[in-house]
């Protein structure tokens, strides 16, 4: 955990402190695959065992009391960060002063588990992707399977290039000649940032938490959806993005629905217009800190 001071900002540092940890099972920082097994030293690698959105909920909260943080002005996340805000508002309800859910849902959806999944299995196809995910760094190339770059290209499909596509009414045609000798790039659905395809699956951490964001459902062993919103007793504002194929609008709007069915005294709701699917939460800027700022400022006066 850093400390980085933002005044002026939707989320103000002059007014609030502001509590950003790395997750449970991450690259850094928390325990986490990288981390040193306690019977050998190595790193735990694969033999990590599995984790849910509550177990990462749970050791925030011990950071809390570490802090002394007995209650949250608001708890504020997006996709998998909007699974834990939530998690925090059913798990400790008398600790959240008000709730921000963006783009994410009140259960993993079927078909963003067979998303995942595709790309998980991709990767676990590659003992040399493998390698780099779950044991240690490796100069030996595989020679089959799937490589894990292409995993994450097929996995991110849905977050932003479908809904571009979606969007765009045609691809036109190339113009410009064609200096090289191999494919030609392809300027809509299969390109994708270096960097998406590079570093991202070099993490330590990816099928750990992706399998996490599989199997947040915050009904699971408390009665179904109903029941487990009924104990979110605090404000709430849940905010979708319209062009968003994979944490659907239709997603947002049952969450809102099944949050106003429950205790939570206010459940407000707010669209973004994005181009980018899934990540407009991450670009959108402009759009989305005005709607947080007023909110969280409303409910820390009242």
């Amino acid at each position: 955990m850093e400390r980085h001071d933002r005044p002026g900002r939707p989320l103000d540092t002059d007014r609030f402190f502001v509590v950003c940890a790395n997750v449970l099972g991450g690259c850094q920082g928390t325990t986490g695959p990288s981390s040193p097994h306690p019977d050998d030293g190595l790193p735990w690698g694969s033999r990590f065992p599995v984790i849910t959105i509550r177990d990462i909920v749970r050791s925030q909260a011990l950071l809390a009391n570490d802090l002394g943080i007995g209650r949250w002005a608001a708890v504020v996340g997006g996709s998998m960060g909007g699974m834990q805000a939530l998690e925090w508002a059913v798990m400790y309800p008398e600790r959240v002063g008000a709730l921000v859910s963006i783009a994410s849902a009140a259960a993993a959806s079927p078909l963003q588990i067979g998303w995942s999944e595709v790309g998980r299995l991709a990767i676990a196809q590659d003992p040399l992707a493998a390698g780099r995910l779950l044991r240690r760094r490796t100069r030996r190339r595989s020679g089959r399977g799937v490589d894990a770059g292409a995993a994450r290209r097929t996995a991110a499909l849905p977050i932003r290039r479908l809904a571009r596509a979606a969007l765009r009414p045609s691809r036109g045609r190339q113009t410009r000649p064609v200096r090289h000798v191999g494919p030609i790039p392809d300027r809509g659905l299969s390109r994708l940032p270096r960097s998406e395809t590079g570093s991202t699956v070099r993490r330590n951490s990816y099928l750990l938490l992706n399998k996490a964001m599989d199997l947040h459902d915050i009904g699971r062993d408390r009665g179904g959806l109903d029941l487990a919103a009924a104990r979110v007793q605090c404000p709430t504002l849940v905010v979708s993005i319209d062009s968003d194929v994979l944490y659907t609008p239709r997603q947002q709007l049952e969450l809102a629905d099944i949050l106003r069915r429950g205790n939570a005294p206010l459940v407000e709701f707010a669209t973004l217009e994005s181009i980018h699917g899934h990540d407009g939460f991450l670009i959108e800027f402009p759009q989305l800190g005005p709607i947080v700022e007023r909110f969280v400022d409303e409910q820390a006066k009242a």
